[in-house]
């Protein structure tokens, strides 16, 4: 008979105790210990350590090449994130806030993927409510199949009989486990879930996607450990005020951590956007003045984003410092820079900066756009809509290089700019004349006032 355990489980990061503790000295965090029930099956007596051992130890030479095949899931945003398509035998967990749109990025590619068996195992919707759903997105396939249950072992089961070549799981947090006598959506269940969905995914080679939640500090629901277990690790972020939608990879065993997709939630669902840029920058032919085209990176992928300054007289006494999308304590560093190196009074006007798009920008190489989008405001100038800048500010004044400046430049070829400046240190083994773009080299700010205003 198994034996039953009562142990202190932090619910933040797994970790256990025997008694309850107010403060987990794992996380710091405080009344995350809850009190679950832990079975443990007893050892055969007459197992031996010959009766454990199941493989043994191989060199590397006896080991073979194996090319996993892919499977497309016919949206280029979502195989570029993941390294190329689904990799069967892979265990995926794609993690976002509610209602960002993880079930349905989830139920688009359940049923856009052809010629490949999918079980769709919904744990918090209906079936009726999956068919409204894929009714609103005009979708159909005779490839995928939906069940609804919470119960592990009969979706297992019900793998065994069907034997899918995708499985969906939404979400990881509403399966329990008879194994486990905790609650639903303990950590206990979520570990024990994952690791018999690695266990089959890998037998079987079988791709099982998770759905994860997320808890009020923005990281995944459940343990660290399930981060560990997984083999990708996907977070859908967006703001709900917007459209635009990121799916960015924070682990991938199987291609590249840098990557992001991007997409546009509509009435129809998620449509992917290839090229950010397009959508990023307004087509406005009209002089306006306090705009700035900068050059960013998110992860691997280059694009293009439009900053917006506004900057007038302060008509309370104090000035004003608001930034959207755009730290503001940088922004306030670009402003003392300004006021101390270059000589530009702004200690009584209100500034105001704007990242368009609603998303925010972490990237140094956008401090440029900021300075000269301050400094068409101050000036009430505009800066040629062919011209766009790329450069990190430094506390002196000095425009400093940023990272992968070609593909940089690239993207601002490929979008029809004329000019792009970047900072002249750094320019070692670059090579200008293979662009059709003119890479204008800058030092200071000083340099580039000249260069836009006069």
């Amino acid at each position: 008979m198994a034996k039953a355990r009562t142990v202190y489980i932090c619910q933040n990061c797994g970790a256990e105790s025997s008694k309850w503790l107010g403060k987990c000295i794992s996380c710091n965090e405080w009344n995350t210990f809850v009190e679950e029930v832990v079975k443990k099956e007893p050892a055969s007596r007459g197992a031996s350590v010959s009766s454990v051992i199941s493989s043994r130890p191989i060199t590397l030479d006896q080991i073979t090449h194996t090319k996993g095949e892919r499977i497309d899931s016919t949206y280029e945003e979502f195989n570029r994130v993941l390294g190329g398509g689904l990799v069967q035998g892979s265990l995926i967990l794609i993690g976002g806030e509610p209602g960002i749109g993880k079930s349905t990025l989830a139920l688009q590619a359940a049923l856009s993927v052809k010629n490949f068996k999918t079980l769709y195992a919904s744990g918090e919707e209906s079936l009726q409510q999956i068919k409204l759903r894929a009714d609103r997105l005009n979708l159909k396939s005779e490839f995928c199949f939906f069940i609804n249950e919470t119960s592990l072992e009969s979706i297992i089961n019900e793998c065994e009989l069907s034997k899918p070549d995708i499985l969906i799981i939404d979400s990881i947090q509403t399966i329990s486990s008879d194994v486990i006598e905790s609650s639903v959506g303990s950590v206990s269940q979520v570990r024990e879930c994952a690791s018999v969905l690695l266990r089959y995914a890998k037998k079987t080679q079988t791709t099982v996607v998770l759905i994860g939640h997320i808890n009020k500090e923005g990281n995944l629901a459940g343990p660290k450990t399930l981060e560990h277990i997984v083999d990708v690790v996907l977070q859908f972020e967006g703001d709900n005020n917007h459209s635009y939608r990121m799916l960015r990879s924070l682990k991938n065993r199987f291609g590249s951590t840098y990557e992001i997709g991007i997409f546009e939630m509509q009435s129809t669902g998620l449509v992917q956007v290839t090229n950010p840029s397009d959508i990023l920058i307004s087509p406005n032919d009209e002089k306006l003045s306090g705009i700035s085209i900068g050059v960013t990176m998110d992860g691997a992928r280059p694009f293009l984003i439009e900053v917006q300054a506004l900057v007038s007289t302060a008509a309370y006494g104090t000035p004003q410092r608001s930034a959207t999308g755009f730290d503001t304590r940088r922004l306030n560093m670009l402003l003392a820079v300004l006021e101390k190196r270059a000589g530009f009074k702004l200690i009584s006007k209100d500034v105001f900066l704007n990242i368009t798009g609603g998303i925010r920008i972490d990237d140094p190489a956008i401090d440029l756009a900021v300075v000269t989008a301050i400094l068409s405001s101050n000036f009430d100038r505009y800066i040629n809509h062919q011209y766009c800048v790329c450069g990190e500010v430094g506390l002196s004044g000095e425009i400093r290089p940023v990272s992968r400046i070609e593909q940089r430049i690239r993207e601002a070829e490929k979008l029809g700019f004329k000019t792009i400046f970047i900072s002249k240190s750094g320019l070692k083994n670059f090579h200008p004349d293979r662009y059709q773009i003119e890479v204008f080299p800058v030092g200071k700010i000083e340099h580039i006032v000249k260069a836009i205003f006069h």
